[in-house]
């Protein structure tokens, strides 16, 4: 990739590490570095989606209780464990529905635990160790994703997308996007069709952006064009990330995604899911029972800055809707592709990743 969507930037004599973030509310039109000195800041970030995406916002809140502890250092000891576990609430409150901040938090929350009679300097170190290890773990996650995926596109593929599940939403190459890329660098020639995304145009302020950044040819539709493309355009399957995904397979992304689902059964187009296990939610049997976070209704009445809509108009905002198990061909995790029945396979998976993670 050429630009890391987060990093941690370590300390100096001078001053505390920091998290540093590509402000995505800037793109496509500029490209800004927010540096984050305190978790009022990561939070903030997260809550205003200047990082976002399941996986990059687990990495966030990660490195947002590292900054939390250096934060707290000089407090005394039980002020200072005080603060962590203030630390871990405040971030925790940022976005519901993302499975993958809270798995990070509890990782933060177990390093916490399993290394409560550590000085304060060296939890300070071990929580910046877990940290990394997370934001590693991602990029790991994301190329293993990608090498999955990437066997069920051929050469000369279209395929559409809704909303970014791309670099700009993990600490790696991306989850539905990493799997164009891996097929990308395979030599396949692939064409990605990018839904707008509304209402706040994820699909083409930041797919369209990174993926021209990379290589990839794209091209913009409108959300309401995507059934016109699919039966025009010979879309060759769909490709879309998650923010949760419920036992049973249903899945929760960006609203607009169910819709898009059920146009690709009516054309008889593949749905497919890409997503690490960090975003199953093995404890939720069914996606009706996802907390689905609903945002400000600025974001609709004046998106952008320009009002479109009157002043009292009722506004109804959901960031995600779930998309049944049955509309979903398959789910490409860092373990292999499942398909239907998924609960079992889902199951399993989780149970390795907790292995290999040592949870």
């Amino acid at each position: 990739m050429k630009y890391r969507t987060l990093r941690w930037q370590p300390a100096t004599a001078e001053a505390r590490g920091a998290l540093v973030i590509l402000d995505q509310t800037r793109l496509p039109g500029e490209v800004v570095d927010l540096v984050c000195t305190d978790v009022e800041m990561v939070a903030e970030a997260i809550e205003m989606l200047r990082v976002r995406g399941a996986p990059a916002i687990g990495v966030a809140a990660a490195y947002g209780v590292a900054l939390g502890a250096q934060c707290a250092l000089e407090k005394p000891a039980a002020e200072f464990q005080r603060t962590l576990e203030a630390t871990v609430e405040r971030l925790a409150r940022t976005r519901p529905t993302a499975v993958n901040l809270f798995w990070a938090l509890r990782r933060m929350q177990g390093v916490m635990t399993n290394k409560v009679a550590a000085a304060r300097e060296s939890m300070c170190d071990h929580l910046l160790a877990e940290a990394n290890r997370i934001c590693l773990e991602d990029q790991d996650l994301c190329r293993r994703i990608g090498q999955h995926g990437a066997a069920l596109l051929k050469d000369g593929d279209k395929i559409l997308t809704h909303c970014n599940a791309g670099s700009l939403a993990t600490a790696g190459s991306g989850t539905a996007l990493g799997v164009v890329y891996a097929a990308h660098e395979d030599g396949k020639k692939l064409s990605v069709f990018a839904d707008e995304t509304r209402p706040l145009l994820q699909g083409s302020r930041l797919t369209a952006w990174e993926l021209m950044q990379n290589g990839v040819d794209v091209t913009v539709i409108c959300d309401g064009s995507a059934a016109t493309v699919m039966r025009g355009e010979s879309i060759d399957c769909v490709i879309v990330g998650s923010d949760r995904i419920a036992a049973n397979g249903d899945v929760a992304n960006k609203i607009g995604t169910y819709g898009v689902a059920i146009l690709a059964q009516r054309h008889g187009i593949p749905f497919y899911v890409a997503a690490p296990t960090s975003t199953i939610d093995i404890e939720i049997p069914y996606g009706d029972q996802i907390p689905i976070e609903e945002r400000r209704p600025e974001e609709i009445t004046a998106g952008m800055g320009k009002v479109t809509a009157p002043a009292a108009a009722k506004v109804f905002n959901p960031a995600f809707d779930v998309t049944p198990h049955d509309l979903v061909s398959a789910i490409i995790t860092e373990f292999g592709v499942a398909r239907e029945p998924y609960e079992a396979t889902l199951r399993e998976w989780v149970q390795e990743a907790a292995k290999e993670v040592g949870t």
